[in-house]
């Protein structure tokens, strides 16, 4: 049953990334509403592991590509060489053709390597030399980025961030996770590999499954509310309509998770900062958490 399975799957992962449930389920979330994910925090907080457990958890092929400054597109999408025996070219594919790609520290490469990911992210596909190549079904990208303040880094731009459904921060333990992981308790430590929940597959049918959840009128305006109250406040640079079906889906996916086959003001309200913060740039004081804080604050849902 999926419902068995998705608890599998997440006391699972909560057992690589202790203390931290509430970031499992986002993320989780984030993949069944065929989104893509952006952990921004310090190096050290369980980026790589959350996105190699989640790869090994649901059956996905899976690569890491460490981004430097110097790195090119080539190095991500692949490259044409020219066969002299056949007398054309052949395209040899980049560790993008994976299933889930983990973009670590994106945003130490420069604006020209990170656009790279734009077409992947949005279509699912890549064109080199005029010629279309699909990526892998399902395609999931996770990338990372250290704090903008860090020496080394371009900010990605709005296009770029706009293509993550979602940006979450893992942040440090609690006093007890920390115990357990220094006492060796959690599954990094242990000689038994983690367990594949669900394969590729059943991912795709969980995915059309969570499409399928319904979200009623009152429900679609409270959210076209907060996306019209987020405009006003953020003097244009509110959320488009493209954030607006993520925040949608998104509260899908999160509804699905705690078993429901419909959306309720409170999985808006679940899914909202990590769909909206990255989004919204406001000329006033609030910004961030506050900025989005305050939006939910003001906005009533329509009952």
């Amino acid at each position: 049953m999926p419902a068995s399975k998705l608890k599998q799957l997440l006391s699972q992962l909560e057992s690589v990334l202790l203390g931290k449930p509430e970031q499992i389920k986002l993320a989780v979330a984030c993949i069944l509403a065929k989104g893509h994910l952006l952990i921004e925090d310090l190096p050290g907080m369980g980026k790589t592991s959350l996105s190699q457990a989640l790869a090994t958890s649901l059956g996905m092929s899976y690569q890491r590509i460490q981004f430097t400054s110097d790195m090119l597109p080539a190095d991500i999408l692949g490259v044409s060489i020219y066969q002299q025996e056949q007398q054309e070219f052949t395209f040899h594919p980049g560790p993008i053709f994976n299933q889930m790609l983990l973009a670590d520290e994106i945003n130490r490469a420069s604006p020209k390597t990170q656009s790279a990911l734009l077409e992947a992210m949005a279509e699912r596909q890549i064109t080199l030399d005029s010629t279309t190549h699909p990526l892998p079904k399902p395609f999931f990208v996770i990338a990372t980025q250290n704090p903008i303040e860090q020496s080394g880094t371009f900010p990605l731009p709005e296009s770029q961030l706009d293509r993550f459904m979602m940006r979450i921060s893992i942040g440090y333990p609690n006093e007890q996770a920390e115990l357990e992981m220094l006492k060796g308790l959690t599954s990094r430590n242990t000689a038994e590999p983690l367990a594949q929940c669900f394969t590729p597959n059943e991912l795709i049918s969980l995915q059309n499954q969570v499409q399928k959840v319904s979200a009623s009128d009152a429900v679609l305006k409270y959210l076209i509310h907060l996306a019209q109250f987020s405009r006003q406040q953020a003097d244009g640079n509110g959320l488009s309509p493209r954030a607006s079906i993520a925040l949608l889906d998104a509260a899908k996916a999160w509804a699905f998770i705690h078993h429901r086959n419909y959306v309720v003001p409170e999985d808006i309200q679940a899914v909202f900062h990590c769909v909206a913060e990255h989004r919204i740039r406001s000329n006033n004081q609030l910004q961030g958490q506050a900025l989005s804080d305050h939006i939910l604050a003001s906005v009533n849902p329509i009952s």
